[in-house]
Formats: C-alpha cells, sequence, structure tokens
C-alpha cells in the first residue's frame, strides 16, 4: 500500500489532499469548450463535419497554442 498520499503527509508537505485549490482554470476551459462545440455545431454541414467538430472542441487550447507560436515564429 502507497502511504505518501495520506492525509498527513499531505498536510506536512503544505498540500490540502483535495483539489480545490486548482483555481479557475476549469471553469475557463468548460466555458471555452461549450462555446467551441456551439460553434463548431453551427457551422457544421453534415453529421460527420458534427462529429469532428465535437472532437475539435476538446483539444482546442492545442490549435490556440499552435496558432500562437505560428504567429511569433517560434
Amino acid at each position: 500500500m502507497d502511504m505518501e498520499n495520506t492525509p498527513s503527509n499531505c498536510q506536512s508537505k503544505g498540500r490540502s489532499g483535495n483539489a480545490a485549490g486548482a483555481g479557475a482554470s476549469g471553469g475557463l476551459y468548460g466555458l471555452g469548450f461549450i462555446g467551441a462545440l456551439v460553434y463548431y455545431i453551427v457551422h457544421a454541414t453534415s453529421f460527420l463535419a458534427g462529429c469532428l467538430g465535437v472532437l475539435k472542441a476538446l483539444v482546442w487550447p492545442a490549435f490556440v497554442v499552435y496558432e500562437l507560436m505560428a504567429f511569433l515564429k517560434m
């Protein structure tokens, strides 16, 4: 049994043992996902394009980072 993630060890290392301190990034990603999903579904011209839109909505941050790096010529 792995004992390194017990509550007493988490508290002694400065961790609370829960994910409440994760910040707003999850909410921001969720709103972005919903927005991207609506955008891709509305602009889909076929069922297959709609399915591809759902997949694109899941990975939209990768598209943003790629385009940003291309814009900055990195």
